[in-house]
């Protein structure tokens, strides 16, 4: 900073010994202050140029008021008093601008940093999405809702009765071995975790007289080795439709409606002959691969088609358990796997990524 080396001398030694004099030295005091103030400005350190001028103990001012006021003649100490008096009013009132001008600056920096500016994109907050398995549920819903189906749902703790008795699997049926149900440890009645969704066929048809069209959405327990096909746990779709004179030409006609709705309208359908204890006759119901489209792939194994689930036409040993005259009555049943179409129509390899939660692939279907 500039500064003034003759703070350190009396003015009797400087040679200053009229009213005129002491005026010109403090002009050239302010104009060194101004210049100080200046330079100090533009390197942002105004802290450094105040404790300069006004410091108490080594501040130019106080070593002028030490060094020139005291000792001066008498016939100039009046002059020095007042040029030092308008000198410091100046110094102080320079401070006292630049301060107030600095803290403006910072309020106006601030207010601009935390203006919003409307034309800017609004910040994107992630929000959540329904399941790739409820998406699919609710797409299969949607499908047989339109065709004269409602929803239902039941219990996922069920009895041996509704799960297999009153559904034509007797006691000694492999099904129902520990190997390939849950069982509930200490339950008297020998409650378990249904394995299907279809005990709520049993009890619709209990509450409720024909005509029974329904859908039966829910979770279902086997004790699966765990893969990337197969879980202890997955879901289901069930579905049952009862009346007077539903024929096979029915249910073959509501199954291949689904299947295009489903995997477009391109979609074929083949009915293989099967086994199931509550249908009679049963059949496997298979698509044209949505891969390569009937034409072979390795996906479907070269054949062209695709197992989609079982189903056909309800036992007539079914009827029994609820009251209906099989003579008089007639209907099919099916039962889908959820995460199987889901994975076949979404094109996802590995049952387990469904249940895992991990946000980079639930991300992928919005």
């Amino acid at each position: 900073m500039a500064t003034t080396d003759s703070t350190k001398q009396t003015l009797a030694q400087m040679g200053v010994d009229s009213p005129t004099k002491v005026a010109s030295l403090f002009d050239d005091l302010r104009s060194a202050f101004d210049r100080d103030v200046a330079h100090e400005i533009s390197s942002l350190d105004l802290e450094a140029a105040r404790v300069k001028w006004l410091g108490r103990k080594a501040g130019i001012l106080a070593e002028i008021g030490d060094n020139w006021l005291k000792p001066a003649a008498k016939e100039i100490k009046p002059a020095v008093g007042q040029s030092l008096n308008a000198l410091k009013a100046h110094v102080e009132g320079q401070f006292t601008a630049l301060a107030a001008a600095k803290d403006t600056a910072r309020e106006q920096s601030a207010a601009a940093r935390d203006q919003i500016d409307l034309s800017l994109p609004g910040v994107e907050r992630a929000i959540g999405t329904r399941h790739l398995i409820r998406q699919t549920y609710e797409e299969l819903e949607r499908i047989f809702l339109s065709i004269g189906f409602r929803v239902v749902e039941g219990p996922e703790i069920e009895t041996p009765y509704y799960n297999f008795e009153a559904l034509n699997i007797p006691e000694h049926h492999p099904a129902r071995d520990n190997m390939d149900t849950f069982y509930i440890e200490g339950s008297k009645a020998g409650h378990l975790l249904r394995t299907h969704t279809s005990p709520m066929q049993i009890r619709t048809m209990e509450k409720e007289k024909p005509p029974v069209r329904i859908i039966v959405p829910g979770k279902v327990y086997r004790r699966d080795n765990p893969d990337s096909t197969h879980g202890y746990m997955f879901h289901q779709i069930e579905g049952l439709a009862v009346d007077t004179d539903i024929t096979f030409c029915d249910f073959k006609g509501t199954v291949e409606y689904f299947v295009r709705e489903f995997l477009g309208p391109k979609a074929k359908t083949r009915l293989r002959p099967s086994y199931f204890p509550f249908t009679e006759p049963s059949a496997e119901v298979d698509a044209t691969c949505h891969v390569c489209g009937g034409s072979g792939c390795r996906v479907c194994k070269f054949s062209g088609w695709i197992e989609l689930f079982g189903a056909g036409m309800v036992n007539p040993a079914v009827y029994g358990c609820v009251n209906y005259d099989p003579e008089k009555l007639s209907g099919f049943a099916f039962g889908m796997g959820v995460d199987r179409l889901a994975m076949m129509k979404y094109g996802v390899g590995e049952l387990p990524v469904l249940t895992q939660n991990d946000v980079r692939f639930l991300r992928q279907f919005p």
